[in-house]
């Protein structure tokens, strides 16, 4: 049985971000969920916060830690989409994604650091996506965030990595969410003719790799991009 640690969640209230919180409780860990409307898994402890908030983001990490103990792995999920082609995209549906999917990542990993450096001990798991280096048209914005998700996870670990902190970006291809629910079937066709795998994932297999990537048997691996996309990216 591992040693339990105390996890953070955002975004925990549904798709991709509900199936992380559930397996990391499943395997016995103290977990918590940010979410702006709804609650995580049975087993969590669901605080009301918004990645754009600081304010907010204080009194969650403030109540979180006072309940279950400093925050020993951070899974940064929140996330939005404005899709729509460049020639349509308003300024303000590309700063909304930014705001959230990379400012947000920002703003939450920087207050959980802390704890983990008095600690000497931190996971910190950024939910990027095979978009971000494979490119998607319609997605300037969203895919723009999870490249960068890149860039921020491989700086922490030169900043960090010698204080027994890691920072990886798990990149999920398509997974059968919500989201992916939206498409259609004939989009939804032509993306899985895409995936080498010939389907989409199950929001589980996403949650076992962020849960390996966050246990002990991946101590020494840091700053590194893990796709969970079927083969969607290969080489990008």
């Amino acid at each position: 049985m591992p040693q339990p640690r105390t996890v953070l969640v955002t975004g925990g209230n549904r798709g991709i971000g509900y199936a992380i919180a559930a397996e990391f409780v499943a395997q016995g860990h103290r977990v918590a969920v940010t979410a702006r409307s709804g609650a995580g898994p049975a087993g969590s402890l669901s605080v009301s916060a918004d990645v754009t908030d600081s304010e907010s983001l204080d009194a969650a990490i403030a109540k979180v830690e006072a309940e279950l103990g400093p925050i020993e792995v951070v899974v940064a999920n929140a996330g939005i989409t404005k899709d729509t082609l460049l020639m349509r995209m308003s300024d303000e549906e590309f700063e909304a994604v930014i705001n959230t999917n990379l400012t947000g990542v920002f703003r939450v990993v920087k207050r959980v650091t802390k704890s983990m450096l008095r600690a000497k001990y931190g996971r910190v798991v950024l939910i990027g996506s095979v978009v971000g280096l494979l490119g998607s048209a319609g997605q300037v914005n969203y895919s723009a965030a999870k490249s960068a998700l890149v860039g921020m996870a491989r700086s922490i670990t030169r900043e960090l990595g010698g204080k027994n902190i890691t920072a990886n970006v798990v990149a999920p291809g398509f997974i059968d969410t919500d989201m992916t629910a939206e498409l259609g079937d004939d989009l939804a066709a032509k993306y899985r003719s895409q995936i080498p795998a010939g389907r989409f994932a199950s929001p589980e297999e996403v949650a076992k790799v962020v849960a390996w990537v966050a246990s002990e048997d991946a101590s020494y691996i840091s700053g590194a991009v893990i796709p969970v996309d079927g083969g969607l990216g290969m080489g990008h």
